[in-house]
């Protein structure tokens, strides 16, 4: 099994705009949940330590294989959600790694 995980920072010029784009990544990724084969669970969280070093949201998945994850970055669906969400993250951070 791959762990795949990704914290973004997120645009917003004031606390509503920042949430309502939370909302719209949260729901955009949820959605995805049923149409990625070999993906096996998918988590999205919305930081609430509010430390200033934090993330803002993070996305925790599990892959079946490595090639399951390779398959989903090429997946119609995960193109479709990142083009959707262009511009609306400020910095990205992925870390995948095999677990037993």
């Amino acid at each position: 099994m791959i762990k795949h995980i990704v914290m973004w920072n997120i645009l917003g010029a004031t606390p509503a705009e920042k949430a309502g784009n939370l909302q719209r990544l949260k729901t955009a990724f949820e959605g995805m949940r049923a149409h990625i084969p070999g993906l096996l669970r998918l988590e999205i969280g919305v930081d609430e330590s509010r430390v200033d070093y934090a993330c803002d949201v993070v996305l925790y998945s599990e892959f079946e294989s490595r090639q399951a994850l390779n398959d989903y970055a090429d997946h119609p669906e995960h193109l479709r959600v990142r083009r959707e969400l262009e511009g609306v993250r400020i910095a990205r951070h992925q870390v995948d790694f095999e677990a037993p």
